[in-house]
């Protein structure tokens, strides 16, 4: 796996870790990879449940050495059928095919 950002959140507390990374996030292209290393102990946590909630999906958490290590990727931004202005029910997708 492609590492494209890695993001050093060590010795940084709820919720610093977490506001890193989406600022990391908002800058990245779909299907980029985002590497962070934490050592709040809440990251496990707090990462689940900001990758549930936004979309990009944690392909991997791991832990070592009181290190935690999630591996985030960026998810794609859909766009609606109005802004595309693709007709309706003609069999053509809205999104990229990397969303589909």
């Amino acid at each position: 796996m492609v590492i494209n950002v890695e993001l050093d959140v060590r010795g940084l507390n709820c919720p610093l870790p977490i506001l890193r990374a989406k600022k990391a996030l908002a800058g990245m292209q779909t299907g980029e990879v985002l590497r962070v290393v934490a050592t709040d102990p809440g990251s496990v946590k707090d990462f689940a449940a900001f990758c549930k909630q936004t979309g990009n999906p944690l392909l991997d958490s791991t832990e070592s050495a009181a290190e935690f290590v999630f591996t985030i990727s960026k998810r794609c931004r859909r766009k609606s059928r109005h802004r595309l202005k693709l007709p309706a029910n003609r069999g053509v997708s809205a999104y990229p095919a990397t969303c589909r």
